[in-house]
């Protein structure tokens, strides 16, 4: 029990100082300042009203001249006693008479003066008595003060609400770390069982946690720990999350920040907090330092950026560079990074030595999907219809962060609608509403447009049906959805490596509503925009990037290292050039003829399906095998197809 009382003590917080005090204190002193003032409550008179009622009739006790301005009149105490001169009291606090009159006088030999010459004139055998008091005036000075009072308490609030806390606070502290430190004691809400997917990734970290934990079984055999792991892989794919499962299992003091946070606008900010954060770290020993977005502060400093370089950011990394190349001693100090702009980092950052591991997170697979499902459907409340398989399959190219935006939109799409728990039906439109839009009925569209759009969607469907190589078709939809006018569903394939009859194929596909308007209308609109443009790019890519052109040969442009984008001008001779743009022509053209000759012989089918959405504005797959028959499908995913607004 003693122990829990001693714990207690500790455990309380220190008593502020309540600043309310400083208002009573104010206030006291203006009211004894008040009370103290003699002359507060006495009566001012002229001189002539003084020699006339009170120096005439012999009233006057002793006159206290004040500070050579003030002439305070005391009236004899018998006279007090009076009837007129009942409200005149005692001060409350001292107990002494107060002064009844006061005049202001202008010097002191003119007022002795006159007053001699009166008493002369009314031949008093008494002489009054007179004193002089020199005293300071508090509330004078007190007003006079208080506009300096005032200014130096608005500045004190002005940097407290700054974050000093007062002079030498916080705002004389801007070069120290910003990290946030998760305490041992404290339990983290996310571990690796809320990190689905990710399972060479997690080994890897488990790895890590363990040499933590248990430095002896590594170092006995001569190994050391490694000083830096850089996790790299597209937006949404788990990295921070990753980050946040080793805090919750780690068991050791955690440092998170942003690299953003390294930078500020004074100059040696970022290098000074790169050395306070490795020191609180190595303080801490064994630790974790996870940074979050390095590239803020890791960019390359090449020739091509010297453009673009900034003093400042380079200092940091370069501070940086020191820290984890061991000048100073980071034993059991561990530096996690992530970011999804690998290529643009500093050669120097990379190297052996400094991040000795790089963890690719990759976009999940379809079982992996499964698993994210699964998580983030645990808090949700769904029917027994939901099935995740299919989900999943539905989901091609999806990360982590993408999923758990589809149940968050099913969840919310269940509510609009008043459901109890949420179905299949409301996965499939977030899942439709995540990838085309919302829908948009309200839009007006004219009866010759809708028509256009109806025919362009089905000579998608058309030519994706008959095409070999081209994924299953889902569904056709002519409502629109965000900025698409109209839209076909397929679910391709989930490939590593696209043939050249599979390039074809989809280009061939994606050329059919294009196709379609001219077959039927005899003109063409401006409908194709996107078609156009993912052909166009896909063909450069088929020539300039894979190889897989005859005429320009195995040769490939790709730059991995983005030094391209940087550099004015193109890789290749201006005659490779034209070879280029020749062969990327010829290849768009022949499949635009290819897709022309499918619909033409199917020209039947295509204006059944036309007809069918203009009334039904949406053909699922029993719709499409009723008119275009059954088609053989593969183990299939999910991707759009759109009729872009211009």
């Amino acid at each position: 029990m003693a122990t829990n009382k001693n714990s207690d003590k500790n455990n309380k917080l220190p008593k502020r100082f309540n600043p309310y005090w400083i208002y009573a204190l104010l206030l006291l002193f203006i009211i004894t300042t008040f009370f103290f003032n003699p002359t507060s409550t006495a009566k001012e008179i002229s001189w002539l009203q003084f020699e006339q009622n009170i120096l005439k009739e012999q009233d006057v006790e002793k006159i206290v001249i004040l500070n050579k301005e003030i002439a305070e009149i005391y009236i004899k105490q018998e006279k007090l006693e009076d009837d007129e001169d009942q409200s005149i009291s005692k001060n409350i606090i001292t107990g002494e008479t107060r002064p009844q009159y006061y005049i202001q006088i202008g010097a002191v030999e003119s007022f002795e003066n006159k007053l001699e010459n009166a008493q002369q004139h009314y031949t008093s055998e008494e002489k009054i008595e007179i004193k002089y008091e020199s005293s300071l005036n508090w509330l004078d000075t007190f007003l006079w003060i208080l506009p300096f009072a005032l200014i130096l308490v608005f500045w004190l609030l002005i940097i407290k609400r700054m974050g000093a806390g007062g002079v030498g606070g916080k705002m004389f502290n801007f070069g120290k770390s910003t990290a946030k430190l998760s305490n041992i004691d404290k339990k983290s809400k996310v571990t690796f069982q809320d990190v689905a997917g990710l399972k060479e990734a997690k080994i890897e970290m488990m790895e890590i946690l363990d040499f933590l934990k248990n430095p002896e079984n590594y170092t006995k055999l001569g190994a050391k720990i490694p000083k830096g792991i850089l996790l790299v892989g597209p937006p949404g794919t788990g990295k921070t999350l990753l980050a946040r499962a080793i805090a919750g299992e780690a068991r050791v003091p955690f440092f998170s920040m942003s690299g953003s946070e390294f930078v500020e606008m004074f100059v040696g900010v970022g290098a000074s907090r790169v050395r306070d954060l490795f020191k609180q770290a190595k303080e801490k020993a064994p630790s974790i330092v996870f940074i979050d977005e390095i590239d803020a502060v890791g960019r390359s400093r090449d020739k091509i950026n010297a453009f673009q370089s900034n003093d400042e950011r380079e200092n940091t990394l370069n501070q940086l560079l020191a820290e984890l190349d061991g000048f100073g001693t980071n034993t059991g100090v561990i530096v996690l990074a992530a970011t999804n702009r690998a290529d643009i980092l500093d050669k120097a950052l990379l190297r052996a030595g400094r991040f000795d591991r790089h963890i690719y997170l990759e976009l999940p697979t379809k079982e992996e999907r499964i698993e994210i499902f699964n998580v983030h459907l645990k808090p949700i409340k769904k029917e027994d219809n939901v099935d995740v398989a299919l989900l999943a399959s539905l989901t091609p190219g999806f990360s982590g962060a993408d999923i758990a935006n589809i149940c968050n939109e099913a969840a919310l799409i269940a509510a609009r609608k008043k459901k109890k728990k949420v179905d299949q039906e409301d996965f499939n439109q977030a899942r439709d509403r995540i990838v085309g839009g919302l829908e948009r009925k309200s839009k007006i569209i004219s009866a010759k447009e809708k028509e256009i759009v109806a025919h362009h969607e089905a000579g998608h469907a058309v030519a994706s049906w008959y095409l070999k190589h081209v994924e299953a078709l889902v569904k056709v939809s002519i409502i629109p959805r965000g900025k698409s006018l109209g839209a076909a569903w397929y679910l391709p394939e989930e490939r590593q490596i696209v043939t050249k009859s599979q390039f074809m194929d989809q280009m061939c596909a994606a050329l059919g509503g294009r196709a379609a308007e001219e077959i039927i209308f005899h003109e063409i609109s401006s409908g194709a925009l996107d078609d156009l443009e993912k052909v166009t790019k896909q063909a450069y890519n088929m020539v300039a990037y894979f190889g897989l052109d005859e005429e320009v040969g195995p040769i490939s442009f790709y730059d991995s290292t983005g030094l391209y984008d940087r550099i004015l001008g193109k890789p290749y001779s201006e005659n490779l050039g034209k070879l280029i743009d020749t062969e990327v022509q010829n290849l768009i053209t022949t499949q635009y003829k290819r897709v022309k000759e499918i619909l033409t012989t199917h020209k039947n089918e295509l204006q059944e399906l036309a007809q069918l959405l203009l009334v039904k504005e949406v053909a699922d797959k029993d719709d499409l095998e009723k008119i275009l028959g059954k088609r053989k499908e593969n183990n299939m995913l999910f991707k759009t197809s759109k009729l872009k607004v211009t």
